[in-house]
């Protein structure tokens, strides 16, 4: 998959550096997967959940953080929409996010 904005997570997990290798690790893996369907997504990570709008939601850290992406199955495309703390993931509609956001994180 061909992930766009790498650069979000960078700058997440340089403000938070204990989610720095699982971050790494998370962009590693999902670039070199191919996924067509939701079910493909939580095949490969199966705390993953899919949601409306072509959304997924990742887990970090063990639940420290939460990371919301949007996905075009058809181009092999994953976007960053969100990626922070849990009480900031409490604050935003993962299904409606449009870009990515920073505030609270």
């Amino acid at each position: 998959m061909n992930i766009y904005n790498r650069s979000s997570l960078i700058a997440f997990y340089t403000r938070h550096p204990d989610c720095k290798e699982t971050l790494e690790k998370w962009y590693h893996d999902v670039e070199s997967k191919i996924w067509k369907k939701p079910g493909d997504v939580t095949s490969d990570f199966n705390s993953a959940r899919t949601i409306k709008n072509s959304r997924a939601i990742f887990s970090i850290n063990h639940n420290d953080y939460r990371l919301i992406v949007e996905i075009n199955y058809l181009k092999g495309w994953v976007f960053i929409k969100f990626i922070g703390t849990h009480a900031a993931y409490d604050k935003v509609d993962p299904e409606m996010i449009n870009r990515f956001h920073t505030k609270g994180n």
